[in-house]
């Protein structure tokens, strides 16, 4: 069996030996006086309201519970105590959003919370602390022994657990620093709760109660607000990030990556709305990008045709709210699901699916600041997708869709630089010139002639293929780009697209006749090879040298030739 499908089982077997047994035990030995129903249950809902008003420190929820459990076991003994930390326990776990099941926190939890009790309140006890006392030098000295145990223990107890699976926790941490700081803050609570209780009864926990929760709520709004300032600051920064990418790919991925990271989500997916159906173009699980691997689906159907046929974002915060739903490509283990259509010019185009294993993963602002993202998201791949076309525009010979010369320009530098650092063993350049040409257009007129020069890049990117950058040089010349290609197989792979296209029929309009007829054309050139680091280490030399070949080499020795360059 795998090391983890080990542990719940072992985690639930310790907890039959210890828990159950333990409670068994406080109880015979440190039995409960007689507590009044009255104020069990004031003290029960008093607890239950603070642990549903955590404060958050640090990023953390935390749960000011300590001045609570406190003041019980100073007034009714270590069995009461123990009960009550056992509900904190299942309330804190519920409460709490983490990817760990409630099958193996709660065993762990429950254990953990059952030592702390116990450590603490038998170091209060042998060390001579009574329950009950009303002295209130006593109260101080040994409560504040059993504050100091439960805390200290609380870090060891979860830095072994840490180690024990393998993973590394700092005993001395920021938060280390603050569980010690709330506990000792919340100690002077817990001794005037202790004794304002006990002169003048339940009042007490009003008196108190009322201004702690009142802060607690403050608190929690004011925090609330924090996190969604801060989210939106973040969201402003990501769409400065997005704004930036240059290609809809670029902006696809940072999108992903950004929203995944800012809502700590295990899961993201991209699916495009077209033809009436789901498309999924971004699969993001785990912090990492799979294989897309699912079948289109229809609009209307799933998490994501719910969003596009309501037009509207939702939060579903556990899987039975979506389970009926057609969700394929969604993981089996997730939980929590947050969804928002993406529009551009008020039209939907896609669908962002957001995943959790955890339960309630999502709050409202969330949904607000994905819908900000998603326009973010929306305006930056259009832009992306302008802007590629007007690099393209500008790197693409207009007629024959060719590289043009500033494109081959750079890349004939890029590639030279990796030929003198040793990325290349080879470099070679084919230099092309139709021969004649000038005559073809007198004859059948210009545009037969352009008809032919677009016929004739198609030929020559058949050819060439993957193997090399065909681009058009200018006028009727054509040059290909052959990075690790030696001059030998560069001569060969030349004399084969000499071949090819001698013996090529160029269906033209002639422009010249009445009637335009098509007509079939055969065209022949002549062909220069240049090659580095033998010809040369420099660029534009070996286009030089190419151009050379081309023409003394082969123009001069009656064309329809392949000539390479000779120092």
């Amino acid at each position: 069996m795998h090391k983890l499908q080990k542990r719940p089982i072992i985690l639930w077997t310790l907890w039959i030996l210890i828990v159950p047994p333990g409670l068994y035990l406080i109880y015979q030995y440190f039995p409960p006086p007689d507590i009044p129903w009255a104020d069990a249950a004031a003290y029960l809902a008093f607890f239950i309201l603070a642990c549903l008003l955590p404060m958050n420190i640090n990023g953390v929820p935390t749960y000011l519970v300590q001045w609570l459990t406190v003041a019980v076991f100073l007034k009714f003994g270590l069995f009461a105590e123990v009960l009550l930390s056992q509900l904190t326990m299942l309330i804190v776990i519920l409460r709490l959003r983490t990817s760990e099941s409630l099958w193996i926190r709660t065993p762990f939890n429950s254990m953990m919370f059952f030592a702390i009790s116990s450590l603490a309140g038998l170091s209060f006890i042998f060390a001579g602390g009574q329950i009950g006392s009303l002295d209130l030098g006593h109260i101080v000295l040994f409560g504040l022994l059993f504050q100091m145990v439960s805390v200290v223990s609380n870090q060891v107890i979860l830095y072994v657990y840490v180690r024990i699976l393998g993973e590394h926790k700092d005993f001395f941490s920021l938060d280390t620093i603050w569980d010690f700081a709330i506990a000792f803050l919340a100690f002077p609570l817990a001794i005037v709760l202790y004794i304002s209780e006990t002169y003048i009864g339940l009042a007490a926990l009003l008196l108190l109660g009322i201004p702690f929760f009142t802060m607690a709520a403050i608190m929690r709004m004011y925090n609330n607000s924090e996190k969604v300032n801060s989210d939106l600051k973040k969201a402003g920064e990501i769409g400065h990030q997005l704004a930036a990418r240059l290609s809809p790919d670029e902006v696809f991925d940072q999108f992903v990556l950004q929203v995944a990271d800012l809502f700590q989500v295990d899961y993201a997916y991209v699916i495009d709305y077209r033809d009436g159906q789901l498309i999924t173009l971004r699969k993001y699980e785990d912090n990492e990008f799979q294989k897309i691997d699912a079948e289109p689906a229809k609009y209307n159907e799933g998490v994501a045709g719910n969003a596009i046929v309501q037009n509207t974002s939702f939060i579903f915060d556990s899987k039975a709210q979506w389970k009926g739903m057609e969700t394929s490509y969604i993981k089996a283990d997730t939980e929590s699901l947050m969804t928002t259509p993406i529009s551009r010019n008020n039209r939907i185009e896609g669908v962002l699916v957001l995943g959790s294993r955890s339960k309630h993963a999502f709050v409202p602002h969330q949904l607000q600041i994905l819908d900000i993202l998603s326009t973010y998201f929306a305006v930056s791949l259009e832009k992306a997708g302008l802007v590629q076309k007007a690099i393209a525009k500008s790197e693409r010979c207009g007629l024959t869709k060719l590289y043009n010369y500033r494109y081959l320009d750079e890349a004939l530098e890029k590639a030279m630089v990796r030929v003198n650092n040793g990325e290349l063993r080879n470099l070679s350049v084919i230099m092309m010139d139709i021969d004649r040409f000038k005559g073809i257009n007198d004859k059948y007129g210009h545009q037969s002639g352009n008809e032919i020069l677009v016929s004739l890049a198609d030929l020559l990117c058949e050819i060439v293929g993957s193997e090399g950058t065909v681009a058009r040089y200018g006028g009727e010349e054509f040059v290909v780009l052959l990075p690790n290609y030696s001059k030998e197989l560069a001569m060969l792979l030349a004399e084969n697209i000499r071949k090819e296209i001698e013996k090529h029929d160029f269906m033209i309009q002639n422009d010249l006749d009445e009637d335009r007829s098509t007509i079939p054309i055969n065209i022949t050139m002549s062909i220069g090879v240049s090659s580095a680091p033998d010809d040369s280490d420099d660029g534009m030399a070996m286009i030089r040298n190419a151009d050379r070949a081309l023409y003394i080499g082969a123009k001069q020795a009656g064309r329809n030739k392949v000539a390479a360059y000779t120092k």
